[in-house]
């Protein structure tokens, strides 16, 4: 049986009308070496503006490691840190970021101390990816789409989802990066009236604050506000297709255009031919599993439309410079990890 969901209205008093909180709420950003610096700026902006809307500091927060010191970001962002100990009171609310560095540090452990204390945790991208990797939960997950398509490449994971968060037995997953500031946004929420959160997105330049369920936007063709109607269609159908790839034919054919449109249209917006531009979406994801996966290179061939190892060597070549076994070799798994 899993654990009694927490509460995440961490806030003792709450005036509806004046949205005035009469008890602190403390965030701990749990941070290791490479973390994303995107979504630890992102809380520490939003708590901070979040205090200005409100007129009073109601919310705080402290960045944490294993160890004191300094911590270095993903791009060289360096911040200051206090250790993480085991004494935490509510209203107590943790946020681990992702990064690059996020296996066998101690936020686990401290995740299993905020599940007894029945404390929110939330993990968003890289450390989302670890603890379902690790744990296989059996509530619904999410992480960034493009990890999420590479758990589902590697294992059985039935209830992951690619919603920008989920919550199960205690545990926010989440995809982080871009998305932090709505997400943060979301956890403060029982602080703020409707005004004062339309007022928070005012101050951030939000132009929609995106809920919880809502879907990632995982493909090229879900920024529609980029291209026009016909090439986000195409493009969607390009993304749908990857294994089997249609012919720009029936490309052109399924948007009910000729093939000359269909060429002119992606020249004029992509300035490209359809069928460069289709060969290079799929170079890209074959690329993403020859990173990130184990798989034969012949089985990344055949799930991305190239039928063959020459046929997806020379795509990888012409795309990147590189044959996937050097692209691969520079981006070596270990799975062995020895203490000396």
């Amino acid at each position: 049986m899993g654990l009694r969901e927490t509460a995440f209205d961490s806030v003792d008093h709450f005036d509806p009308v004046c949205g005035v909180a009469a008890s602190q709420s403390v965030f701990e950003i749990f941070v290791t070496n490479g973390f994303s610096e995107i979504e630890v700026a992102a809380i520490t902006d939003t708590l901070r503006t979040a205090n200005s809307v409100l007129a009073q500091p109601v919310l705080s927060w402290r960045c944490v490691s294993d160890t004191p010191g300094f911590v270095r970001g993903n791009g060289g962002m360096i911040v200051e840190v206090e250790a993480a100990l085991d004494d935490i009171v509510p209203p107590h609310t943790m946020i681990v970021v992702g990064g690059s560095e996020n296996e066998n540090h101690g936020w686990v452990r401290r995740l299993r101390i905020m599940q007894q204390k029945m404390l929110p945790v939330a993990l968003l991208s890289d450390a989302a990816t670890q603890y379902i990797k690790t744990t296989k939960p059996a509530g619904r997950v999410t992480t960034h789409w493009r990890d999420a398509a590479q758990l589902e490449e590697t294992g059985y994971y039935p209830t992951l989802t690619t919603r920008f968060s989920e919550k199960s037995n205690g545990i926010i997953t989440a995809a982080g990066r871009g998305s932090t500031a709505e997400f943060v946004i979301g956890l403060i929420s029982p602080f703020l009236t409707s005004a004062q959160l339309a007022d928070l997105g005012s101050h951030m330049l939000l132009g929609t604050i995106r809920k919880s369920d809502a879907e990632q936007p995982k493909d090229i063709a879900d920024n529609a506000g980029l291209f026009d109607a016909q090439i986000t269609q195409t493009l969607r159908l390009m993304e749908d297709a990857i294994v089997d790839p249609l012919s720009i034919q029936d490309l052109a054919d399924a948007i009910g255009i000729s093939t000359r449109q269909l060429e002119r249209a992606f020249k004029a917006s992509l300035n490209d031919t359809p069928a460069r531009f289709y060969k290079r979406l799929r170079a890209k994801r074959a690329r993403v599993m020859i990173e990130e996966t184990l798989l034969p290179l012949i089985d990344v061939a055949v799930a991305t439309g190239f039928g063959s190892c020459g046929t997806l060597a020379k795509a990888i070549k012409d795309e990147y410079g590189v044959t996937p076994s050097k692209m691969r070799a520079r981006k070596a798994v270990c799975l062995l990890n020895f203490e000396d």
